[in-house]
């Protein structure tokens, strides 16, 4: 019952901004207050995959809505550090409220201060050390996650604050603009409608900033007024339909051969949503284009690549404006005979045909090809969104799994950890409870998180989490031969399916490729049923990669 704690006040005030669940691990009194005023806890096994699911649930709401992801001082700020490094590289609008140390032990080495030790990794972090202070400082958050939405924020209350007595009865009321969105100067927007109308060969390249600005609809339009192909960054893909004629699909670490070619001859290219930013994960810009970018922060320009115009303004009101530049006579050069749609169309139906061999594959063990191959053939894209988790799953899937809606897919990975695409999904889940949510992880990422399936099953979430187990990990041999070939050092085992079971979750074995779509739709059905489901694809190594 309400004793009008700091932490009452704390948790009426979340719950005016819309949050509906509240996730993390104890002890923080917060669990105890947002459960009081109707707020569903999600309680995990590990600190790390609660940021996850706060994670994946901003993601598929366009950091629109959010999920507090709270845990206890110390030892649990600490646990949680990992995944929120995941999520500042990945920009995810999160909103983290850790307990800290008690005033008086503040001050004691070595106590470590959560504010100080996430500074690198968020974009804003206070503590709170007085009750009098709670308002101004979480005024100031809620701005930064619903209004600037550019990565982790995360507010720390002392814990003997949190269980303080409030000053009052009164509940905790901010004022703060949120999000705005701005055009872009129109001289700007004139020298980028000239540059792409002069080029012989652009394109785009649209990030997840498209995503977070809804501007799907406004980038088809551009990308058909100029016949202008488009690829997508690893965490924009679903930005732009792939079962387009312009679509070139995702231009990330491996990818299909219509990226590599369109890049050859790219003379000008136009970033849209992304910071050009340069990763292992992202496709590098060839160095021959002239680069452009549309970008909502100034901080986002040129970041990896020089540049040499750009739009500062919401990508879908500058997408509109580029539009109206074009209605206005502002269209393209004639480009002589080039016929963009079908050169697109021949680099894709023969990159298809090399690769049908192993997406169709019979073998058996199974070839991963072939999941991702049955997967997207069996689940209706309209309404699920699937992810990829960190290693030979994301390379295998990503230029395969055709999305044709935005957040049918969430790609993630400027940094890359194994077993973050579990708590994704479920976040994914909480966010679209009407969508299938799956998660694609190796047998390396089950090791890492897979004991938060039980979370799944306890919390009522519902995914479907395919895990292909190949027995080793894929990739690693180049990196420690001698530890391979005098230890099998990259040799793992296991029985998911038996520890899935044992969790409550609905699991079973896939040996044959027979077996598989029979087995999807066992899965896709029992998630639906409000049970969450497993498949343990018994799969052999596949090396070989999508790319050049």
């Amino acid at each position: 019952m309400s004793q009008n704690l700091v932490s009452d006040k704390i948790a009426g005030l979340l719950q005016q901004q819309g949050a509906e669940y509240i996730v993390g691990f104890p002890e923080n009194r917060l669990f105890n207050s947002a459960a009081a005023l109707g707020m569903r806890p999600i309680i995990t096994r590990t600190e790390r995959v609660a940021v996850n699911i706060a994670d994946g649930f901003a993601r598929m709401t366009n950091g629109e809505r959010f999920v507090p992801c709270v845990m206890q001082y110390g030892p649990g700020a600490e646990a949680a550090h990992a995944a929120v490094a995941q999520a500042f590289g990945d920009r995810s609008p999160i909103l983290l409220i850790p307990g800290e140390h008690a005033r008086a032990a503040q001050v004691h080495s070595p106590t470590v201060g959560a504010a100080e030790a996430y500074r690198a990794i968020t974009v804003w972090s206070a503590t709170v050390n007085e009750p009098e202070q709670g308002p101004g400082i979480f005024r100031r958050a809620l701005q930064q996650v619903l209004g600037a939405r550019r990565g982790p924020v995360l507010v720390a209350v002392a814990n003997d604050v949190l269980y303080a007595s409030a000053a009052d009865d009164r509940p905790w009321e901010v004022s703060y603009p949120g999000a705005r969105r701005s055009q872009a100067d129109p001289a700007d927007v004139d020298e980028t409608s000239s540059i792409l109308a002069a080029a012989t060969s652009p394109l785009i390249v649209a990030g997840q900033g498209v995503l977070y600005a809804e501007a799907t609809d406004e980038l088809v339009a551009l990308a058909e007024a100029l016949d202008l192909p488009v690829a997508t960054t690893l965490n924009g893909k679903s930005a732009f339909p792939e079962d387009h004629p312009l679509s070139l699909g995702a231009a990330a670490r491996t990818r299909p051969a219509t990226v590599d070619r369109a890049f050859e001859r790219a003379d000008v290219i136009l970033g849209v949503g992304t910071s050009f930013a340069r990763s292992l994960y992202i496709t590098p810009m060839p160095p021959e284009a002239r680069l452009g970018q549309i970008v909502s922060d100034p901080r986002d320009l040129a970041t990896g690549y020089d540049v040499g115009f750009a739009c500062i303004g919401d990508a879908k009101l500058v997408l509109r404006q580029l539009l109206e530049r074009l209605q206005n006579g502002a269209g393209r050069t004639d480009r002589g005979n080039d016929d963009v749609r079908a050169r697109i169309a021949s680099t894709r139906r023969e990159f298809d045909e090399a690769w049908r061999p192993r997406l169709t594959s019979d073998a058996a063990p199974l070839s991963p090809y072939r999941v991702v191959w049955e997967l997207m053939r069996t689940v209706d894209r309209q309404r699920t969104v699937v992810t990829h988790d960190a290693g030979h799953p994301r390379d295998q899937m990503v230029p395969f799994y055709e999305t044709v809606v935005p957040h049918g897919y969430l790609g993630w990975g400027k940094s890359t950890q194994l077993g973050t695409g579990l708590g994704l999904a479920m976040g994914a889940r909480l966010a679209r409870p009407d969508w299938l949510c799956v998660n694609v992880m190796g047998d390396a990422a089950f090791g890492m998180v897979g004991m938060d399936l039980e979370t799944a099953v306890r919390c009522r979430i519902p995914i479907l989490t395919i895990v292909l187990n190949n027995g080793l990990m894929g990739g690693y041999t180049e990196y420690m031969p001698e530890a391979v070939a005098r230890y099998d050092a990259h040799r793992l085992g296991g029985d998911y399916r038996g520890v899935a079971r044992a969790l409550g979750v609905h699991a079973e074995a896939v040996e044959h490729p027979d077996q598989l779509r029979a087995a999807l739709e066992r899965g896709i059905s029992c998630v639906a049923s409000g049970r969450p489901a497993l498949l343990e694809v018994m799969t052999h190594e596949e090396p070989t990669m999508a790319g050049p």
